[in-house]
Parts: C-alpha cells; structure tokens; sequence
C-alpha cells in the first residue's frame, strides 16, 4: 500500500508540472512565423538563430577558468592595429551584444562581442567563445559537464572500480544482486533496462541528429510534450526513471531488512551505472543497439525463469518460487 501511495504522490506530481508547461501559443503551433514585416537586420538575426541556436541577448556562463576578450573592433585586430584585451574568470556571466561576419577572417569569420557588465563589452571568435562557456541554464550545464571526453574517461574508470568493489561486496556477504540472486520484485530490473534504453536514445540522438541535441542543449527542458518525438520518447524515459527508481527503492525495503536492502541497492545503482557507460559508449559505435535487444532478452529471462515466484505456500500465504518445503513457515507444499 505505501508504494501504490508513493507511485500515486510522483505521478500526480509529474503531472502537474506537465500541465503548468504544456502552454503553447496557437499562433505558433504551426511552427509558422505570424505575419510581419521583418527587417534586413532581423532575418539576419532569425538566419543566425536557426543555425547556431543563439542570437544577441543570449545569455552564457564561462565554463573555463578564463576567457579573453578584444575591445576593439574586429577589423582593427584583423588589419594588425594595437588592441587591448582583458579577461573574464570562471562562472562570469556574459551576454551577447552583438555578432559580426568577417569573410577575410580565415581563422573563423564569425565574431561575438558579449557584455559583461553595462561598462565592458569586448569580441571574441565564436569558436573560442563556445569552447569556453555554457547557456546560463542549469540543464545546459549538466549537459556539458557529463560530455566532457576527459571526465566521461574518468567516469568509466571510477564506475568499473565502484562495480567491482560492489559486486565483491555482495558476493562476500551472499547478498542479493539485481539479475542474478534477485528479489521478487520486477521494478529493479525495470530501473536498470530503462538505464539501457536511455542511454542507448541519449547517444541515438547525439549519432543520427547532432543538429536537434545541439539546439536542446542551448534551448532545454524537461517538458517532453513541446520537443520532437525522439526527444520527447528520451525525456519521458527520464522522467520514467525517477518514477520506476522510487518504486524499487520502496519495494526493496519491503522485500529486504534496511542492511541487505542497502546493499541491494548498491549493486542496482552499480549496475545502473555500469548500463550508462557500456550502452551510451557502444551506441556510438553501432554495438549498443544489438547489445541492447541482447541485454533486454537476458533481463527478461532472468526474471521470468528465477526470480518470479510460481505459488504460494497453503499455510501462510507467502509466494515461493517452487513446490516443497516453504522458506517463510517451513510447511511441505506439494
């Protein structure tokens, strides 16, 4: 009962936050543009925004531990004239003033200025501007920090060491272990197939529409409703996630004491961990997807074969996985 409770609470919570941003104006529901004269300033603008997902007033926030700036303009510094430069430090909010084209600029012809404050502005070439900073948005942020190569690597190597040390944790203590010395509960093994497929989606969608991810990791939100449907299929499995993730968390307890239910969901979050890097990495190379059916059979099977409960015992009404001596009150069912 005090899990059909929580599911109910979190779902009438998602709901709630879907229905408060669910509002679209009709005007655009088209994607249409509504009727109006626009100046050459403007579709310069809009053409820019369409191809790099930010226009002026955007607002973005320095990643790295500096970022140099030109005061002048962008021709004084390309006809070899003296400039001054100045630096902004890291988490410095900027917000972009202005955007120039410089076709004899043969290092990179588009130019930012950005605004620091009402007193500084300064240009920087886009492609140092963006390998520097993030959109001043939280999930943008996030977005960033887990595709960084360096710490996607570092990631991998703490995960198998965190992995291993679980799973030789369980064994010693003859533990239960999602897929193999399982519980009698589907929604661990639901959580970690979801872990799969959300991974195997978030590189699908990195792999075959770099375009679309680009534009929600300058424009995000977790409103699956306002975004293409793979987006929409990604961000709902998210969000399913969460859901399935309080289920296990609360059908553990009720199967397990607080010490081997702590322990169970070591090895689940171990395993969930280990299902993030293995299929978001191999996607990216085709292998995930066959490795994914694979995986999903093997999760199936486990649970269908060893770890669903049969019957139940004739005297104190506990499920058992098969017929004989009851573990729960020691009566023979035959």
């Amino acid at each position: 009962m005090c899990m059909r409770n929580s599911i109910r609470i979190v779902f009438f919570l998602l709901i709630v936050c879907c229905l408060t941003a669910c509002y679209s104006n009709k005007r655009h529901a088209s994607g249409q543009m509504p009727a109006m004269d626009y100046t050459d300033t403007q579709i310069d603008s809009l053409r820019f925004l369409m191809t790099h997902h930010y226009t002026e007033n955007f607002n973005f926030v320095v990643r790295s531990d500096s970022l140099t700036l030109t005061r002048q303009m962008p021709e004084e510094l390309l006809n070899g004239l003296a400039v001054d430069s100045f630096s902004v430090g890291h988490e410095q909010r900027l917000v972009v003033a202005d955007i120039r084209i410089m076709p004899n600029d043969t290092e990179d012809s588009v130019w930012i200025q950005v605004a620091v404050d009402q007193a500084n502005f300064g240009w920087v070439h886009e492609s140092e501007l963006l390998q520097n900073v993030d959109p001043d948005d939280p999930i943008s942020q996030f977005i960033s920090f887990f595709s960084n190569e360096h710490l996607l690597i570092f990631l991998i190597v703490v995960i198998l060491i965190f992995v291993g040390y679980t799973v030789r944790l369980l064994i010693k203590h003859n533990a239960h272990i999602v897929h193999f010395r399982d519980i009698d509960t589907f929604y661990p093994t639901l959580l970690a197939l979801i872990v799969a497929i959300s991974a195997t989606l978030y590189s699908s969608i990195q792999l075959f529409a770099p375009d679309m991810w680009r534009h929600f990791y300058f424009h995000p939100t977790l409103n699956p409703f306002t975004q293409p449907w793979i987006l929409a299929v990604f961000l709902a499995s998210v969000w399913l996630m969460v859901i399935v993730a309080i289920a296990a968390i609360d059908d553990t307890f009720r199967h397990l004491s607080v010490g081997e239910g702590l322990l169970y969901l070591l090895g689940l979050l171990g395993m969930c961990a280990l299902n993030y890097v293995v299929f978001s990495v191999s996607t990216l190379y085709y292998i995930g997807y066959p490795l994914l059916v694979l995986y999903v059979t093997f999760a199936f099977w486990r649970y269908i074969r060893h770890t669903r409960s049969k019957y139940i015992c004739g005297n104190c009404g506990m499920q058992i996985h098969q017929k004989g001596q009851c573990p729960h009150c020691g009566t023979i069912n035959i």
